[in-house]
């Protein structure tokens, strides 16, 4: 049928103008004035006896405008590589009240013109890929011609009040406080005739003054994970000694192994040291990006997942690869690992992206390279296991690498990975070397100390009881003793304490069946003494921290005598 201009649907009959409303040709394609002035006359047509209402009040809009204009609202979708349904065919055919085969048959026309470009993409919680489109740039220009003049289309409403209201399409959704886009408003208009206040199907009820603030408690996804971690290393006290820790640091660096664990008791100097060598580290190279993440017993995996995609770039302005859709937007919820895993990897190894993110100028330089440190990891050790094990994944292959500092040696990998595949290497920080105590003591004027090896005998070289010393000129001051019993000693079990306080009572490593049977121990040695450092297996037998044990000899009289004595009937029963 021809286009039938304003003055000749003036002059036609009322029943020849409800069957071309009805086809769709006046909401579809007049322009917006004249669709404006339409609305206005055929609403209110001309009788003898004064104004009457149209016999068809109803929007009909075509098919072709249906998805340039759905098509156009999912324009933050182009190029991605991982879509949401609403860009596949049944996701189109939902939105626009369409039977799948009749969107397939319109798009073949819209790619004639050149208005769509068709695509295979990975859909989000679908297993294979589908067939998509998107607008091009001539699409676009379309859709946003028709959105304009679409939006001009008279609807009907009935508003807080109750009154029946005609006005644009592009105004309904504000007049009835509800978040409707202009392809639903003219969808609803055409099925259901009035669009009305309060209508459950809107959703719900928008005040007007919330306009342009966010809902109450309703937060990005990512917001506040700035302050989680820090991109330099803390302020360290002076570091002593360590030369040849340092050394196994660099070379770790310099290696292909993605992973570092340094574990050893509480207040060694863990990350003293890890912090000392990252400053040097820092200053050499300045694409070494940073993220010290301090690990907090209240931590979850999904508050690191969180904060490392914040350090990377990630965030709801920047997502390309939709790496924030894996994170778990539902109380209860959780972290979907190897959605995480393998989006993390595909944006780490993309260096045109990352280039281009983190460049400064109009120059794009070299991409940066990651090191992501968790501070006392043994934290969340347990809660975290399956992530850490998917970051040693994507450090396998990407500029990422870890450096984890633990009380407790880890398990989220195999021991294979440490002596045959090259992918973990462990640094047991232990006490000061007799050596590097003489040097520290040798700088200290002014305070009469006793000799290196006496105060290694008595301190196991630890550091915070050397700064104690040189700043009380004791050599077991109170707060040391009192950090060892509170961030060790207190927390173990009975059992587990008073085999460390037998085996101080020896003068020399003791084997495990004769440690064992004087404490009334079944079994292998305590995996948390051992994974803790606490408990030392040597090839002469079991040993303790020196530390721990100048502390355990305090305690003297009928104890001490007692675990000596069953430490002699054990020694002597294995003899015999």
């Amino acid at each position: 049928m021809a286009r039938a201009g304003l003055k000749d649907v003036e002059r036609m009959d009322p029943a020849a103008f409800i069957r071309i409303r009805g086809s769709g040709l006046l909401a579809s394609r007049t322009s917006g004035p004249t669709r404006a002035l339409d609305g206005e006359k055929f609403n209110r047509m001309e009788a003898e006896g004064g104004p009457m209402p149209g016999a068809d009040l109803r929007v009909h809009i075509a098919v072709e405008d249906r998805l340039l204009l759905h098509l156009l609202e999912q324009e933050s979708q182009a190029d991605l590589y991982m879509v949401s349904a609403a860009v596949t065919r049944p996701g189109i055919a939902e939105a626009c009240a369409l039977h799948p085969p009749n969107v397939s048959r319109s798009m073949r026309t819209m790619l004639r013109n050149q208005w769509v470009s068709e695509h295979t993409r990975t859909v989000r919680g679908e297993s294979r890929r589908q067939k998509t489109w998107q607008l091009t740039k001539a699409g676009q220009e379309e859709a946003r011609n028709r959105q304009r003049d679409l939006g001009q289309t008279q609807v009907l409403i009935r508003d807080e009040s109750g009154q029946l209201l005609e006005v644009p399409a592009d105004r309904a959704s504000h007049r009835i406080s509800a978040d409707l886009s202009l392809l639903q408003v003219l969808m609803h208009a055409q099925h259901e005739g009035v669009l009305t206040f309060g209508d459950i199907r809107f959703g719900l009820i928008r005040s007007g003054d919330e306009e342009g603030r966010p809902a109450p408690g309703r937060l990005k996804l990512g917001s506040g994970a700035h302050a989680t971690y820090h991109t330099e290393p803390p302020e360290t006290r002076e570091v002593h000694g360590r030369v040849a820790e340092i050394e196994v640091l660099d070379d770790w660096f310099s290696s292909t192994a993605p992973c570092m664990l340094v574990h050893g008791i509480a207040g060694i100097g863990k990350s003293t040291l890890a912090a000392h060598w990252l400053k040097a580290r820092k200053a050499e190279d300045e694409q070494l990006s940073i993220c010290w993440y301090p690990c907090q017993p209240w931590d979850s995996a999904l508050g690191l997942a969180t904060s490392l995609l914040h350090r990377v770039g990630i965030d709801a302005a920047h997502d390309p690869v939709q790496l924030m859709d894996t994170l778990p937007l539902t109380p209860g919820a959780k972290l979907d690992i190897d959605a995480y895993r393998r989006l993390l990897l595909s944006y780490l190894t993309d260096p045109r992206v990352l280039r281009e993110r983190f460049s400064e100028g109009e120059e794009a330089g070299p991409p940066p390279y990651f090191l992501l440190v968790l501070d006392d990891v043994h934290h969340i050790a347990e809660e975290a296991a399956d992530l850490l094990g998917a970051l040693l994944q994507v450090a396998d292959s990407s500029p990422l690498q870890l450096l984890l500092i633990s009380r407790t040696t880890l398990t989220f990998y195999d021991r294979r990975d440490v002596h045959t595949r090259d992918r973990v290497e462990e640094l047991a920080l232990s006490g000061l070397s007799i050596d590097d105590l003489d040097d520290w003591l040798a700088g200290l004027k002014g305070v009469e100390l006793p000799s290196a090896p006496v105060v290694h005998k008595v301190t196991g070289g630890h550091p915070l009881a050397i700064e104690l010393m040189e700043m009380y000129g004791e050599v077991t001051h109170g707060d040391w003793l009192r950090f060892l019993d509170e961030e060790i000693l207190d927390v173990l079990p009975d059992d587990d304490r008073e085999l460390l306080a037998t085996l101080a009572a020896s003068d020399r490593p003791v084997e495990w069946d004769i440690l064992a049977r004087a404490c009334g121990h079944d079994g292998n040695p305590p995996a948390a003494l051992v994974e803790r450092g606490l408990l030392i297996e040597l090839p002469e037998g079991m040993w303790l921290h020196e530390a721990l044990k100048e502390r355990l000899l305090r305690e003297v009289g009928a104890p001490l005598d007692e675990r000596k004595s069953r430490l002699a009937d054990a020694e002597s029963s294995h003899v015999a």
